[in-house]
């Protein structure tokens, strides 16, 4: 079940990052990306796994310790709802990344390998990204580009 709940994190996050990436200027992608609900299908998936190991891990993140840590993902349940947390905090992020972009007209095809670096390596694309945006202004004259 560990395995599979594993895998499910990775496919309910994937279709908002085909969106975003494949199809960014499509009006349902800007629609769906515009909530973010988007990430709910990856915390799910994480809750199925935390709620059970629950007094597991509140003592780890509310008095951290390297080997707390260490202990605690020695467990597969464990280690895969915090693999589905990274997962759905990748997606909220590109999710911002993707709709800032738009509002500062940033080129899909720019936006395309930054989206995938996030997927990947999201500590790493965020800084680029916040460099690769300074010379972009928002668009505010566009009616409906907060919404």
């Amino acid at each position: 079940m560990t395995s599979f709940l594993f895998d499910l994190s990775f496919y309910v996050a994937a279709p908002f990052w085909a969106l975003m990436i494949l199809a960014p200027t499509w009006r349902l992608t800007r629609q769906v990306a515009g909530s973010p609900l988007i990430v709910l299908p990856a915390v799910v998936v994480e809750l199925v796994l935390l709620v059970p190991l629950f007094g597991e891990f509140w003592p780890v993140v509310t008095q951290p310790s390297l080997e707390g840590l260490q202990k605690l993902v020695t467990r597969p349940e464990a280690l895969t709802a915090l693999w589905a947390q990274i997962l759905a905090w990748d997606l909220f992020l590109g999710r911002w990344m993707y709709l800032d972009s738009r509002e500062r007209n940033i080129h899909p095809l720019v936006m395309a390998p930054m989206l995938i670096l996030t997927i990947l390596l999201s500590p790493i694309a965020l800084p680029i990204y916040l460099v690769i945006r300074l010379p972009y202004r928002r668009n505010t004259g566009v009616v409906g580009a907060h919404g």
